[in-house]
């Protein structure tokens, strides 16, 4: 009587995670990385979890004033958007407030909006400024900062700027 013989692989290879974690490392570097310097303190974040953190301590109310700078909107214009009353504004930035989650996430998601324009635009500041002030077919006939008061406003924002970038009407 014959035997059956197990058939075992003859090159069995075990698993080498350091090529994962390695390959992992080369790919996370290569995510963008984005930043907000307000006062003396740099908040930075490459993945929608570190922004969740950054969202859940708060940033301070100066980035206010950061948004305003990167949008090229005065400073009032930027707390209407917000829903931020002026008086609230001065007394929460002299007692060193922190924002609300609402508002830190929509200075975050504008932050990366803007630095995502700014790259389709190829750094041209200027002519993304422009953009950003031009009604627009494709936002409905609004221009891309009228609609910076709320996260689907930025999406839809962001959206055209894709579209601009793959050569689509925007």
């Amino acid at each position: 009587m014959k035997t059956k013989k197990n058939k075992t692989p003859s090159s069995t290879k075990a698993i080498d995670p350091k090529k994962s974690i390695d390959r992992a490392r080369i790919k996370r570097s290569e995510e963008p990385k984005w930043s907000i310097e307000v006062a003396e303190d740099k908040y930075t974040w490459t993945t929608k979890m570190d922004r969740v953190e950054i969202i859940r301590h708060g940033l301070p109310y100066e980035s206010i004033e950061v948004i305003g700078t990167r949008t090229n909107l005065p400073i009032k214009q930027v707390l209407h958007l917000m829903g931020v009353a002026q008086t609230t504004y001065n007394k929460k930035k002299k007692d060193k407030d922190l924002l609300t989650g609402r508002d830190s996430e929509l200075v975050l998601v504008l932050t990366e909006l803007l630095d995502f324009g700014l790259e389709v635009f190829n750094n041209e500041k200027d002519k993304f400024q422009r953009w950003l002030k031009k009604p627009n077919i494709s936002l409905g006939g609004v221009s891309p900062k009228s609609l910076f008061d709320s996260l689907t406003g930025i999406q839809e924002v962001r959206n055209s700027l894709n579209r601009l970038e793959y050569g689509n009407m925007a």
